[in-house]
């Protein structure tokens, strides 16, 4: 695992008093988001599908700190969540709608529903978690950091139905700079590389060949970052209210390339490191051989082990 030199500040408190709602927080980024901030001085509200590991994060963190059980595609839970943050902290001043999922397999070899799924919770259930905390944001003139990823401006074959999510979520930031630019409310995007979470050890669990593949591509792209480490980015991020946050910073230069990585050459390039011939039916393969789409620890195969 390679890791990037992290903020040395991490003890300093410039998030006194401010309060936090994360979705996906019961582990992995969004756990240690919720560890970072806290630490900085944050009070939290810790929202997922996984209760007891919730409990457990928020009482381990102190008794300023709170959790919500909910589905990010369940608006009415989402709502629930949202009031009971606002009861138990006073408002929102920051909204990090961190859940998401990634099904492994290309769209030609299915299932179509975990297709489907992946972008209900990814860029649906960022758009009920921002909709639902916008108007206690408006009221603190807050700020929101929705969680992309270098997939939003590159394509990774076996993964494609998350990158197009992530895509979507970056579009959606930018929309909503310009809608709420009048308001005083913030909006950033994430854009991390591959880390070290359940999502990625699930990914290459199921397939041999996609971890093969991933470690092929060149540069940043080839490697595994520490959540941790991530989460001390995202913090600063937050602090400083920015625009967008890349993780490891080298890629904000395959951003701005965009339109060149986007390009037939690009295309080429990439079917030459994957060996995409090969790459894609052994992909195929594995998943159909594992009977899943989502990591064995992901909370969609406990909820439905035939995805």
């Amino acid at each position: 695992m390679t890791t990037f030199e992290p903020n040395r500040r991490t003890a300093r408190t410039d998030f006194a008093g401010k309060r936090v709602l994360i979705t996906g927080a019961a582990r992995g980024l969004g756990l240690e988001l919720a560890t970072v901030l806290a630490a900085r001085g944050a009070r939290l509200s810790l929202v997922g599908l996984e209760p007891e590991l919730l409990k457990a994060q928020a009482d381990a963190l102190g008794s300023s700190h709170t959790w919500f059980a909910a589905d990010v595609t369940d608006q009415a839970a989402l709502d629930d969540a949202v009031q009971g943050t606002v009861a138990a902290l006073g408002g929102i001043d920051v909204v990090v709608p961190n859940a998401g999922i990634a099904n492994m397999g290309t769209i030609a070899s299915g299932p179509v529903d975990a297709h489907v799924r992946t972008i209900d919770v990814n860029v649906n259930g960022t758009i009920r978690t921002v909709s639902a905390c916008l108007p206690h944001l408006i009221e603190s003139r807050g700020y929101a950091l929705l969680i992309a990823s270098v997939g939003s401006f590159g394509m990774f074959p076996g993964l494609g139905t998350y990158c197009v999510s992530k895509a979507a979520v970056e579009h959606l930031a930018n929309a909503l700079r310009f809608e709420l630019a009048h308001t005083g409310v913030a909006v950033g995007s994430a854009h991390p590389a591959f880390l070290n979470t359940d999502l990625v050890r699930g990914s290459d669990e199921n397939s041999q060949s996609l971890g093969v593949a991933r470690r092929r591509l060149l540069g940043p792209l080839s490697q595994t970052y520490s959540p941790r480490e991530c989460a001390v980015a995202l913090a600063d991020g937050i602090a400083k209210r920015k625009r967008r946050v890349y993780v490891p910073r080298s890629l904000a230069v395959m951003q701005a390339l965009r339109p060149l990585v986007l390009s037939s050459m690009g295309d080429a390039v990439l079917k030459r490191r994957l060996r995409i011939a090969e790459y894609i039916p052994a992909l195929e393969d594995e998943v159909k051989a594992v009977g899943r789409a989502f990591g064995a620890v992901s909370v969609e195969t406990k909820a439905q082990p035939g995805r």
